[in-house]
């Protein structure tokens, strides 16, 4: 049944339909498509094709069935990432002084651990499984020194200590270089100075001096930063660094 243009509802009439009628109404006048297979001719698909442009009910785009469908489904995925983003943040806790002072004083103790790998790999005649620990130490080491960077830009923070005093966080108060088991200039110098198993020794006594100095402060931060990731993370250097010092004393045996 074809409807005549006096039949055809008003626009105030379709906007007062639901989805539902507004799909029946849709499917209802929609033209049945052309069989091209078909021997009628050219000219009878284009008569059909005419008329029923004339006839058809064009509703504006807001009212299309599929559209209003689309643009439902849309605005609840955008609902749902939006809530999702400030669940999340709201979720995450502020940084406490233990949070800061950890990754900013913990960042540069790496940095002096990574030194002393470099030192020691330049070194001739030295042992191959020592070799290999001061190895992991600079590839382990270097990779939490981006991930501490990138958690005190996360909280807006210095990406470093620029305060020249460290280990306040701890109840402490130290120069930068002085913090718990850092190795002295001289003690470098000595270390690269030194060959064979003088340099393995040397090296073990440092990066162990280190570790337990390390080992300190990531104890402390894994109970009482504010952060999980950064708790987390304590724990796990501490945990890592007990290890490598087992490693590194057995090789000496």
């Amino acid at each position: 049944m074809t409807s005549s243009s006096d039949d055809r509802p008003t626009q105030r009439q379709i906007s007062e339909l639901s989805l539902d009628q507004l799909i029946m109404l849709q499917e209802a006048d929609t033209p049945p498509v052309a069989d091209h297979g078909s021997g009628d001719g050219g000219g009878g698909d284009n008569d059909d094709h005419s008329g029923g442009d004339d006839d058809g009910i064009v509703l504006p785009w807001w009212m299309r069935p599929i559209n209003t469908v689309a643009l439902i489904i849309t605005v609840a995925l955008i609902a749902g990432m939006v809530g999702f983003m400030v669940g999340d943040a709201a979720a995450d806790p502020d940084p406490n002084e233990v949070d800061i002072g950890f990754l900013q004083d913990m960042r540069g103790h790496h940095e002096q651990a990574v030194q002393m790998g470099f030192i020691y790999l330049t070194i001739d005649d030295t042992d191959p499984g020592l070799r290999t620990i001061a190895r992991s130490i600079i590839f382990g080491q270097g990779i939490e020194i981006g991930r501490m960077i990138q958690m005190l830009r996360d909280v807006g923070a210095t990406e470093a200590n620029e305060t020249g005093v460290s280990m306040t966080w701890m109840g402490m108060s130290a120069d930068v270089d002085d913090m718990p088991g850092m190795a002295t200039n001289d003690e470098l110098l000595e270390l690269g100075n030194a060959h064979g198993a003088e340099a393995d020794q040397i090296f073990v006594d440092l990066m162990t001096e280190h570790h337990l100095g390390g080992i300190e402060m990531a104890a402390y931060a894994a109970e009482r930063a504010n952060i999980d990731e950064v708790r987390a993370m304590a724990a796990s250097m501490a945990a890592a660094q007990r290890g490598e010092i087992a490693e590194m004393l057995g090789q000496l045996d």
